[in-house]
């Protein structure tokens, strides 16, 4: 029964918190900030050490600096403050970052769904595992995710002079965004596919101009060098290549012809949104192209695909959205962390690589409705999933050169909550339901 009275309304409400917090308190192990200890090591061994931005690892691992050199310049700041307050300015960061997104998701109406509404989906993000992931880690995956949705808005709005700039610095700091930009010109929007070049030129420019031999040394060789970044196998890896690599077949050129055959269903998929003058699904279907064609996809960097959650429940399929979101809660890919052969290893291990990929070939699209709001419905969801370590950080020198100086909420019924999974110990990665680690696989 759905409550009817404003007392029963806060009252279930004050009983999800409670459920979500006792859940995130004690079920997921978190991450310890991980990722971000890396950024904050490699700021202040570059800038106060006068070390080299990509020799940087976690001590007892090979985890280091993984991103073009412009992030770190777009980091300097962590070197002039303390640990504990580069973790609080970046939970204060994503959380304003998925405020942002929400709201431009939300649409125009956002402010009849109320406070009930809003507080259900709340709740529901939060056990949303690339989500809490992303917090967790210290990722940056919601602040890309921010920028780029900035440009659909743009996009959607008319009011496109500086539309693509967004995607430009999204893809100065992490590559994959800069699939975005490829989506313009699929959509003819030449303008805004010029913008993004020449702020991702000019981003890239500027680090190279802070520390040319870093970014020499990136461009030729830490970005060919998958094994920085982790291995292709790892269960967290939840892209095509860590399906095939999970299959024993983690060939280039394997990989390169599933590659092409995706980037040709995105793009047939992608002219026929922007043809209906669907902006939205252009960029949720780009979204989640980028996550399926990257050689690496993290389970945290799945945050891309949330508004084609949203789409899935505006376009009247609010059960199926439902269904797949709680999946995405489970963390259940980690109970092949171990072994990953077999029909139900190769099934059960790539479970958020085939919803992402349904997702590819399902979402429907052409049906833009600028006057309705994306979030039209609302959404429960529930489910649990995990995390992984507290690294401490040094440097050492790899490096060759000296360097210079409501989401899925539009989601309807009411869906059973998950539950938690328990694992042993990983002596190794990152992605999602590990207890902690010694070696967190992350950092990208």
């Amino acid at each position: 029964m759905r409550p009817r009275t404003d007392r029963e309304r806060v009252l279930l409400v004050l009983v999800l918190v409670a459920a979500v917090t006792v859940f995130t308190a004690t079920v997921p192990l978190l991450r310890d900030w991980f990722d971000l200890r890396v950024y904050y090591g490699t700021v202040h061994t570059w800038v106060h050490h006068g070390g080299r931005i990509y020799d940087y690892r976690v001590p007892g691992t090979t985890y280091g600096f993984t991103y073009p050199p412009f992030a770190a310049v777009g980091m300097l700041p962590m070197a002039l403050v303390g640990l504990h307050l580069a973790i609080a300015a970046s939970l204060l960061l994503n959380l304003a970052a998925l405020a942002f997104v929400l709201r431009i998701l939300a649409g125009p109406g956002w402010r009849r769904w109320g406070w009930y509404r809003w507080a259900l989906a709340l709740c529901g993000l939060a056990l949303f595992e690339p989500l809490r992931d992303t917090f967790s880690f210290g990722q940056v995956n919601l602040i890309l995710l921010a920028l780029v949705l900035a440009d659909c808005c743009l996009l959607r709005s008319g009011r496109g002079r500086w539309a693509g700039a967004g995607i430009g610095l999204a893809a100065a700091i992490k590559l994959t965004p800069a699939l975005f930009i490829f989506m313009l010109l699929i959509g003819r929007r030449w303008r805004a596919a010029g913008v993004a070049t020449a702020v991702a030129l000019a981003a890239t420019g500027l680090a190279a101009w802070a520390d040319p031999r870093a970014s020499r040394f990136y461009w030729t060789r830490a970005l060919w060098d998958t094994s920085r970044v982790g291995r292709l196998d790892y269960v967290s890896n939840q892209s095509l290549q860590g399906v095939l690599a999970r299959l024993g077949h983690p060939e280039k050129p394997l990989w390169a012809i599933v590659v092409l055959l995706t980037l040709a269903v995105w793009a047939w998929r992608t002219r026929k949104a922007v043809a209906a003058g669907d902006w939205t699904a252009a960029f949720a279907l780009t979204g989640l192209a980028a996550c399926l064609v990257s050689p690496i996809t993290w389970v945290h960097h799945l945050v891309w695909v949330l508004p084609s959650f949203v789409l899935l429940a505006r376009a009247g399929h609010p059960r199926t959205a439902g269904a797949l979101y709680a999946v995405m809660c489970t963390s259940v890919v980690w109970l092949w962390f171990d072994d990953a052969s077999g029909v139900d290893g190769f099934l059960g291990s790539n479970v958020y690589t085939w919803i992402t990929l349904g997702l590819l070939l399902g979402l429907p699209v052409g049906q833009s409705r600028p006057e309705r709001s994306l979030l039209s419905r609302t959404a429960r969801v529930t489910a649990p999933a995990p995390s992984t370590a507290n690294p401490a950080t040094t440097a050492v020198s790899h490096q060759s050169e000296p360097s210079s100086g409501a989401v899925a909420t539009a989601i309807g019924t009411v869906l059973g909550p998950g539950r938690g999974l328990a694992r042993r110990p990983s002596s190794e990665p990152t992605g999602s339901t590990r207890p902690a680690a010694s070696k967190p696989q992350s950092s990208s």
